[in-house]
């Protein structure tokens, strides 16, 4: 077990809470992902999560399928 690592994701799109929270669950909904903390005042998702697992390109496929962008 290699532990966890932290990512930062900016999203485009997001404008209301309805956004935060979708983008949220699709980013908890990626195997491996342990937390997710969106802030919609700045577009960005910190993303804990275990590397051996998830990847910030599943990480961005699930935020599109949610309707928004990882730029």
């Amino acid at each position: 077990m290699a532990g966890q690592q932290t990512v930062s994701l900016k999203v485009s799109g997001m404008s209301c809470m309805h956004c935060k929270a979708a983008v949220q669950e699709a980013l908890t909904g990626v195997a491996g992902v342990k937390s997710a903390e969106v802030n919609l005042d700045q577009g960005k998702a910190t993303v804990t999560f275990d590397p051996e697992v998830a990847t910030v390109d599943k990480m961005r496929e699930a935020v599109k399928q949610s309707g928004f962008e990882v730029i």
